[in-house]
């Protein structure tokens, strides 16, 4: 029976990782949310990614750490999965050696609280210690952490590079997100409404909208979506202005379980002019329908530092997967 549980996608084999890399069937088959969050700091003398995956479905929370390896290659990988019979797996550690330097990991999360979410909220910590450094440390268990693992905190602060999000859902797909490391957390909602049934046949006598709330406020209203399934829009958070992306195509027009992808940039707005958190500046589609798809690998090299530096440049981007049930 256990067998038949299996582990998650996302802990698949490293080998299986840099065959489909963005193949998202795993997810799918399973049915479970994934929340991916990509770190860069410094790593055994190297500036590294370390990416921290968060994994649920119906019958357990796993979690995934990557040390990306020599030439961007993520070979460093420790995996944990949450079981409710696996008590003893809920606190540990494990080590690898990156460029003949020990990386240690550590993780106590017998007490971590998820409120239903695919991420812990709180009374956990996950540490990733390096040179007798701590350069890397998730959770609110912080004094925990430092006295477990004996290190102290590294002098280079690690810079949130992404977060990317799987969830499903039949025409309302909600989450909980930070535009930057420092800010506070955004409720986020899309619905689409008047789908009806989407198939080409049928979208004649079917006019489609999509709505994007943050914090309950309407900020974009996307009307005919079959003819502007791909776009974005700028909109306003006090002082920091958002790039929306959106590609809904195979919502519309791809039969079987099929995503539509989100995209939330983040900058930092230059005036001094204040905005309140429903202020909004719409900006002309820049994306047609006739522009490719939308891809990670757009933003994946754009901006300087991720956060926001004193020029307001950020290269932190929220890739948002949402995936329609039926």
């Amino acid at each position: 029976m256990q067998d038949s549980i299996g582990i998650p996608a996302c802990f698949s084999s490293s080998a299986e990782k840099q065959h489909s890399h963005d193949d998202h069937g795993a997810v799918t088959r399973s049915g479970q949310s994934v929340y991916m969050s990509v770190y860069r700091t410094k790593v055994a003398d190297h500036c590294r990614l370390i990416t921290i995956t968060w994994c649920k479905n119906l019958l357990l929370h796993g979690l995934s750490v990557s040390v990306e390896g020599p030439e961007g290659e993520e070979q460093y990988t420790c995996k944990v999965e949450l079981k409710p019979w696996y008590f003893w797996r809920k606190q540990g550690s494990k080590r690898f050696i990156v460029d003949g330097k020990a990386v240690d990991i550590f993780w106590d999360l017998k007490a971590a609280k998820f409120n239903g979410e695919t991420e812990p909220t709180s009374e956990y910590y996950v540490a990733v210690v390096c040179d007798e450094e701590v350069v890397l440390l998730l959770g609110d268990l912080k004094k925990e952490a430092y006295r477990r693992t004996g290190c102290r905190p590294a002098l280079i602060d690690p810079i949130l590079v992404s977060k990317k999000e799987h969830i499903f859902g039949k025409k309302k797909f909600s989450t909980r997100a930070k535009f930057h490391e420092k800010g506070r957390w955004h409720e986020i909602s899309i619905e689409c409404k008047n789908k009806g049934n989407y198939n080409v046949d049928s979208l004649g006598g079917v006019h489609p909208e999509m709505e994007i709330r943050i914090d309950g406020h309407l900020v974009i209203h996307v009307k005919h979506l079959q003819w502007k399934f791909r776009g974005n829009e700028s909109i306003h958070l006090s002082k920091m202005r958002v790039e929306v992306y959106w590609d809904v195509h195979d919502w519309l027009f791809s039969p079987g379980l099929k995503h539509a992808l989100f995209i939330f940039k983040p900058i930092l707005s230059s005036s001094t002019t204040t905005t309140t958190t429903t202020s909004m500046s719409y900006s002309s589609p820049s994306l047609s329908s006739s522009s490719p798809p939308l891809s990670n690998d757009q933003t994946r090299n754009s901006g300087s530092v991720e956060g926001f530096s004193v020029s307001g440049s950020s290269e932190f981007c929220l890739f948002l997967y949402a995936w329609k049930v039926e």
